[in-house]
């Protein structure tokens, strides 16, 4: 596996610097290193260890083929989990968590299946001669689908993980996550509970390079594992059509 970033790189990144004392979350205790000036530091020795855990977790859902969700909704991490998450062919949310979405997934899917749908009518709509307003109106439709759940188009089933950022901030997908077992990685900041979270990275989640950094790293972790599938699904591929031959001769 690829090397995850060690303490330097955690430090340069700003990952160390939590909230406000006085805002923190009890349960993040042992994972502050101390107080300074009213500014909770996080212990890095135990995000590198936090990070390498939750890598390792991804690469081995991405080698088995599973789906995974990266998604965080606050402004500064939007663009940067888009980015990441198309990179290595992920899904990703960051307009706003779909409600329900995994816990009533069969209706929320209705949803997801609207917009290809759309996509095909608009097709046929400019075909057919449709009015230009009509066709508007169809685009508008297309639009508004394609920023809420664009970036969750090939989502059939329940993910097997979902990757977020700001687990407090999400908390409504954190608890969906709780009630139909799918597991969560998520960076966890000191005001927020890392007992809701499989696999807490304790760490900044509002600076943009610390964000950025550890987005990448789970990205690159969901890549490495989603390249080991292929490789096995080709492997699998090339034995049965060689069982085939074999076959045919016999």
């Amino acid at each position: 596996m690829s090397k995850t970033p060690g303490i330097k790189d955690l430090l340069e990144a700003g990952a160390h610097f939590g909230h406000q004392s006085r805002r923190w979350n009890p349960k993040m205790a042992s994972y502050i290193f101390t107080d300074r000036e009213g500014i909770h530091i996080i212990d890095l020795e135990k995000t590198e260890k936090k990070l390498e855990q939750a890598c390792n977790f991804i690469k081995e859902v991405a080698s088995k083929g599973g789906a995974v969700i990266f998604l965080s909704t606050k402004r500064q991490a939007q663009e940067i989990i888009k980015r990441e998450a198309s990179r290595v062919d992920t899904m990703y949310l960051t307009h706003r968590w779909l409600g329900g979405l995994l816990t009533n997934f069969s209706s929320v899917k209705k949803t997801i299946d609207k917009l290809p749908a759309l996509e095909k009518r608009l097709e046929e709509a400019k075909e057919e001669g449709l009015t230009k307003r009509e066709q508007l109106l169809i685009s508008r439709e297309i639009a508004k689908l394609e920023k809420n759940i664009g970036g969750i188009r090939g989502l059939e089933k329940l993910p097997e993980a979902i990757f977020i950022v700001d687990s407090r901030k999400e908390e409504i997908a954190v608890r969906e996550a709780n009630k139909t077992g799918v597991p969560v990685v998520a960076i966890v900041d000191t005001n927020a509970d890392p007992t809701k979270v499989e696999y807490p990275i304790p760490a900044n989640d509002d600076a943009i390079k610390a964000i950025s950094l550890l987005v990448k790293t789970i990205a690159d972790a969901f890549e490495e594992g989603r390249r080991m599938w292929e490789k096995k699904a080709v492997s699998i591929a090339k034995k049965e059509a060689q069982e085939a031959k074999e076959k045919v001769k016999v």
